[in-house]
Formats: C-alpha cells, structure tokens, sequence
C-alpha cells in the first residue's frame, strides 16, 4: 500500500486532472456538460472556490482551483461533484463486483490528481497546459475551437489572443505540424 500524503494548504491553488472510470470511447462529460456545469455551479455557491482554468475534454477534465483564505477542503469539493454528477446520470454502467459490494457507481476513477501551486511561473505553466488540451489531444486544430474550456473568458480578458499556440499548421511541402510551444507540465 502506498503511503501517499496530500498537501493542505488554507487558501492555496491547486491543478487537478479528474477521469472517467471508462476512458475508452467515451464521451460522458462532453455529452453531459449541462449538468456537470449546473453540479460545479451548487458546489460552488456552497462551497466557494474559484476557477483559474477548467477545460472538459469528452473523458476527462483538468482544473486549477483557488480555495478562499482558511478553507483547505478540496477533497469535499471534488467528492461533491462527482457524486453529484453520478447520481443525476442514469444507472448504465457496467460494474464490477468491487463497486457493487461498495455501492460505488462506475463513473469517476476513484482518485484524481493533484497538484499544489507553487509560485507564479507553476500556476501559469498549468494554466496553459488546461488551455492546450484539447490540440493536445487531437480534439481541435486550434485552441480557441474547444468550446468547453476557460480559454474564452481568458480570451475576453485580454490574457491570450484567439490564435495562442498556433495549433496545426502547413509546412511547406511538407505534412502539418503542430505548433504547441512544447508546453508539458512533465
């Protein structure tokens, strides 16, 4: 077993990376984005928290989250969400013996990544790595044509032009390639 610790930091920033439990083919969250919106929207307003950056690929999304001053609570947030969002979904899936002896729905993988902020440069790395996404994945030539992403508020904030990144373009003579500034986070 593994020993792992997380970092609670009142007030702190964090990135998180949430999946699906069956990330093969599946688009659920593109297709249910109405209501993962309207689900982060009642946990918020009860549970404030900022979003710095969200983008919500079809099987899974990745955040950077600011709590307020004195609240350290991510994990209630997240736990929130998920079950929220699995709950209003019909029963479909197929689950394992696991699950059903633990009344668990087979929606979310049970853990997510997380990432404590550490200073300006980190925040803005993860910032633009929500942001790229989707060209990342082959979803969009361009970033500004995912439709499920904070790049647009940020857009209308003046913080990126709409051809940020680049996206696919033509070489001469040559095949396309993606120009995506080598932003990694690893």
């Amino acid at each position: 077993m593994s020993n792992y610790r997380r970092a609670f930091v009142p007030g702190g920033t964090w990135f998180f990376t949430v999946n699906l439990l069956q990330r093969r083919h599946n688009d659920l969250l593109v297709r249910e984005i109405g209501l993962l919106r309207q689900v982060v929207r009642r946990v918020r307003d009860r549970y404030p928290f900022h979003i710095d950056a969200w983008v919500v690929l079809p099987e899974h999304l990745h955040c950077v989250l600011t709590l307020p001053v004195g609240d350290s609570d991510f994990s209630l947030r997240w736990r929130l969400i998920k079950s929220g969002f699995s709950r209003a979904i019909p029963k479909t899936e197929v689950l394992s013996v696991v699950r059903q002896r633990a009344g668990e729905r087979g929606i979310w993988q049970r853990h997510y990544w997380e990432h404590l902020i550490r200073d300006e440069m980190d925040f803005q790395r993860h910032i633009d790595y929500v942001h790229v996404n989707p060209l990342k994945h082959g979803l969009v030539k361009r970033v500004g044509d995912w439709p499920y992403s904070t790049f647009h508020r940020a857009v209308n904030a003046g913080i990126y032009t709409m051809d940020w990144c680049g996206g696919v373009k033509e070489e001469a003579g040559g095949p396309p390639v993606n120009d995506m500034r080598a932003i990694t986070l690893r």
